[in-house]
């Protein structure tokens, strides 16, 4: 007796309750490789996303998947990330297959991050950033694209060849949009491929975190890190009118939740999460009681008499009702022992493809409870997996 692909069924469950997957990616550096492995379980599943939101290493990522055929995807994600984790000058203590971060002493582990990172800051990394030379202190008059620490014209061709624009920029396809803040005027804006092209400007605009990489310049206005205003583009994706089911995959890279700091790295890095974690959970319970509100108004608007509806009141209420359902599946990397304040800029290949396993196992250790996928009712039309915290009781 045959028994049904477990891939297939999510895949066909998910087709058949939502309207919208939607893959959710906070800004994170060195840690967007996770997103690379929850992306990765995703494939294997067959849960192809119909819609990417990203913020920095996020759009990043964003730019990869949805620039390129479904099959070839995964492929793309680990040849970025290859490229980006090797270091421009000399070359890294490669990765021994006996070595396992657990066996080996905490601070010993620290220490060889930390060089990593050192190394990043003194050297860039290949296919992303150099520094720029002459330092921007003794550069003179600049303009606003080349104030920074660094350059980042690697990552444009980085993205130029590893991306199909054109693919990417079919939103029958893949919708794709990606966040950034407009320097002149501070207000956040979201580029979108379903009203302009995105070019690799776009992405880039989105990770140019100041001052380390410069402003990106996109048709005449400048822009920065989209991170600096909002680093979770959660709300982009659910508040969109009008709204439809909607699956949603949100990937996190840093935690609202941690330790007390002892010392003044720990308070750098606790800093970093609070500052980076975009209160991801208040704009969740926000985003859920909105849904209920547009439900509830939907349903009541029923009882309204058919010859009553023509009425400019009824009209005004029908264009805020809203009968989707939506489950948000959450995600958040869990931080290792030894990483420090410096883990968004460590990316020893090491450390990379420990983040993407990690982020692998996570996702399919979700994939293992498919009732998690299940679409809400209309008694409850938003739900929230929230995976750590659920294992944290």
């Amino acid at each position: 007796m045959s028994h049904p692909d477990p891939a297939s069924s999510l895949a066909e469950r998910a087709a058949r309750d939502y309207r919208t997957v939607a893959l959710v990616l906070q800004g994170g550096g060195a840690l967007g490789a996770y997103q690379a492995g929850v992306f990765e379980a995703l494939d294997e599943a067959g849960l192809q996303p119909t819609r990417l939101a990203g913020i920095s290493i996020g759009a990043l990522n964003a730019a990869i998947i949805a620039g390129n055929a479904p099959g070839q995807r995964v492929e793309r994600l680990r040849e970025f990330w290859e490229a980006i984790c090797r270091p421009p000058l000399w070359p890294a203590t490669p990765p021994l297959p006996w070595f396992d971060a657990v066996a080996w002493p905490t601070a010993w582990l620290s220490g060889m991050s930390g060089m990593a990172a050192w190394r990043a800051m003194t050297e860039g990394q290949a296919g992303f950033f150099h520094p720029r030379q002459p330092p921007p202190l003794l550069g003179g008059h600049a303009t606003p694209g080349s104030v920074s620490w660094y350059d980042t014209a690697p990552l444009r061709a980085t993205l130029e060849r590893l991306v199909d624009f054109d693919r990417l920029n079919d939103a029958r396809t893949v919708r794709v949009a990606v966040g950034a803040v407009n320097v002149r005027s501070g207000n956040f804006a979201y580029f979108d491929n379903r009203r302009e092209r995105l070019r690799p400007e776009h992405f880039m605009a989105s990770g140019a975190l100041p001052p380390g990489f410069p402003a990106v310049e996109v048709d005449g206005e400048f822009y920065w890190d989209g991170g600096m205003v909002s680093n979770t583009p959660l709300y982009e994706v659910l508040s969109e009118r009008p709204g439809c089911d909607t699956l949603a995959f949100q990937v996190d890279l840093w935690s609202a939740r941690g330790a007390l700091p002892r010392d003044l790295a720990d308070v750098a890095e606790r800093s970093k999460e609070i500052q980076y974690s975009s209160r991801t959970r208040l704009v969740t319970e926000f985003m859920r009681r909105t849904q209920e509100h547009r439900r509830l108004l939907h349903d009541v608007m029923a009882l309204v008499p058919p010859e009553r509806r023509h009425d400019p009141v009824y009209r005004h209420a029908e264009a805020r009702a809203a009968e989707a359902l939506t489950n948000v599946i959450h995600l958040i990397y869990q931080n290792r022992p030894h990483e420090g304040h410096f883990k968004d800029y460590e990316f020893s290949v090491a450390s990379m493809r420990c983040h993407w396993q990690s982020g692998l196992d996570d996702m399919r250790h979700t994939l293992a409870h498919p009732h998690w996928l299940a679409a809400p009712d209309a008694g409850q039309p938003f739900v929230t997996h929230d995976v750590h915290r659920s294992e944290a009781g």
